[in-house]
C-alpha cells in the first residue's frame, strides 16, 4: 500500500513540476493524473499496490462531498442572491457535458467500427 501511495505522490510531484515550469495554467495534480493515466495506458496494467490504494480512495469518495456541502451552507445567502445565475450556469454546464460526452462516444464508436472492419479483412 505504501508503494502505491508513493507512486501517486511521485506522479503528482511530476505534475506539479510540469505545472510550475512549463504549463502554469493547468493545476499540477491534474497534470500528474494525466501523466499517470498515460503511463498506465502505455503499460496496459496496474500494479497491485496502486490498485489497492485506488480502491481505498474509491471507497471513501463520499467524503469529498463534505467540503462542498459546508461551502454551500457557508455561502447560502450569496447563492440565494444569485440563484438565477447559478441555476443557469448549472443547467448549461450539464447540457454541454452531456453533448460533449455524446460527441466523444460517437467519435470513439466510429473509430472502433472502422478498426474492427479493418481486422476482418486481414
Amino acid at each position: 500500500m505504501i508503494s502505491g501511495l508513493v507512486q501517486l505522490f511521485l506522479w503528482q510531484g511530476l505534475g506539479e513540476l510540469l505545472s510550475k515550469f512549463f504549463l502554469p495554467g493547468i493545476p499540477g495534480p491534474v497534470l500528474g493524473l494525466l501523466l499517470l493515466l498515460t503511463f498506465l495506458c502505455v503499460r496496459k496494467q496496474v500494479d497491485s499496490d496502486l490498485a489497492m490504494v485506488a480502491d481505498s480512495f474509491r471507497q471513501h469518495l463520499g467524503l469529498l462531498f463534505v467540503p462542498a456541502s459546508v461551502g454551500v451552507l457557508l455561502f447560502l445567502p450569496e447563492l440565494q442572491t444569485h440563484a438565477l445565475a447559478v441555476s443557469t450556469a448549472l443547467i448549461v454546464s450539464v447540457i454541454l457535458t452531456i453533448a460533449v460526452t455524446a460527441l466523444v462516444l460517437k467519435v470513439l464508436w466510429y473509430f472502433s467500427l472502422k478498426r474492427n472492419k479493418g481486422h476482418r479483412h486481414e
